[in-house]
């Protein structure tokens, strides 16, 4: 879909009107407005300061949200895909997954250009609101497989958020899935991981590992699952990538102050950088 501006800042108004016979009456049909609901978009942004950056802190934080959105998207087709034995589409939204990702990692360095004293002038407008409380973010983090009961509690205060949230954490992960896929290929992945309370967080498993490696031992034997494997150590690799940027850029501009929902900040969130979604695809380059 082109801008309807394009080409057109040096042109005269007469040779506008005559553009490769391009459409400029709308008011019958659907324009690129109406289609992507812009007035609602763009109307959306309401900073409460009157600080010059809130605005840059809205947009980072709102067009996160919808990146976010198009990642849960993607990876709940994913995981029904894995769970029906369909790898090949799945492996295309694995790897959109990982380039949204980039994305968001990206979008720090915008972020980043706000300076200590200019997030202070606008922080006391916040009150409590922090991407800590993202209903999204968490529905991320269970479908990836970090389940952790205590992070239900934010979202409760909203039925229909709640909800959403609840089911993501009482659903097999993305990784629950893929072992769940390698049992039924015969592989030795014990029951105690294809069968279990999904709501647990995921302990590591020296047979899983094994079942691992009897795929990246043969590849060829085993492409798909070991293809499988390889999107996940892209989809983590991006994940980290995109938490640690996220720690870097709390850092410089809030140096080691609490978070405004109440969390340690830099220390929470470097806690985060701990966390080990897929140990086994890991662990097991170690033994290849």
């Amino acid at each position: 879909m082109s801008c309807p501006m394009h080409g057109a800042a040096d042109a005269r108004p007469e040779e506008i009107v005559h553009t490769e016979g391009a459409q400029l009456d709308f008011s019958r049909s659907m324009s690129y407005g109406d289609y992507l609901q812009l007035d609602q978009i763009l109307t959306a942004q309401k900073p409460l300061s009157p600080a010059h950056d809130e605005l840059l802190f809205i947009v980072q934080h709102q067009t996160s949200e919808l990146w976010m959105k198009l990642m849960l998207h993607e990876l709940g087709a994913a995981k029904t895909l894995i769970a029906q034995d369909q790898l090949q589409p799945a492996f295309k939204m694995l790897a959109r997954v990982s380039k949204i990702m980039e994305q968001l990692v990206h979008a720090w360095d915008v972020l980043a250009t706000m300076t200590p004293p200019e997030y202070s002038a606008m922080r006391p407008y916040l009150g409590q609101s922090s991407g800590f409380q993202s209903y999204q973010y968490r529905c991320i983090e269970f479908a990836m497989g970090n389940k952790n009961a205590a992070m239900l509690k934010p979202h409760a205060h909203h039925a229909e958020r709640a909800a959403q949230v609840q089911a993501a954490f009482t659903s097999p992960s993305l990784y629950d899935e893929s072992l769940r896929l390698l049992a039924r290929r015969g592989l030795p992945v014990p029951a105690s991981h294809t069968e279990r309370d999904w709501t647990q967080p995921y302990e590591a498993s020296e047979q899983v590992e094994q079942a691992w490696l009897a795929v990246y031992r043969d590849p060829q034997q085993h492409w798909d699952l070991y293809q499988l494997g390889e999107e996940l150590a892209d989809l983590e690799d991006a994940f980290r990538l995109w938490r640690f940027r996220h720690v870097t850029t709390v850092e410089r501009i809030i140096g080691f102050k609490r978070g405004t929902g109440g969390t340690g900040g830099v220390s929470y969130l470097r806690k985060m950088l701990d966390v080990v979604l897929f140990p086994e695809i890991w662990r097991l380059r170690t033994a290849l």
